[in-house]
């Protein structure tokens, strides 16, 4: 298991916080999601063979929000 922090722009609200959980949540490999609106960043375990960090990234994208490199 791999634990990533990925920084993201555009989350403000609980909505936010629901739709990328689930979204990432969803993710075959991903075992725990975790938000925090105060820093902007999404921690995510997850298994890197099934899960890379590209496809979590990817998936917040499609959510409509920013990935920060």
């Amino acid at each position: 298991m791999a634990k990533s922090v990925i920084k993201v722009d555009g989350m403000s609200c609980e909505h936010c916080v629901k739709a990328v959980s689930g979204a990432v949540g969803a993710i075959a490999g991903v075992s725990g999601v975790s938000v925090d609106l105060g820093t902007g960043t999404v921690t995510v375990d997850h298994d890197p063979d099934e899960a890379s960090v590209e496809t979590i990234k990817s998936e917040i994208e499609d959510q409509g929000y920013d990935v920060v490199e």
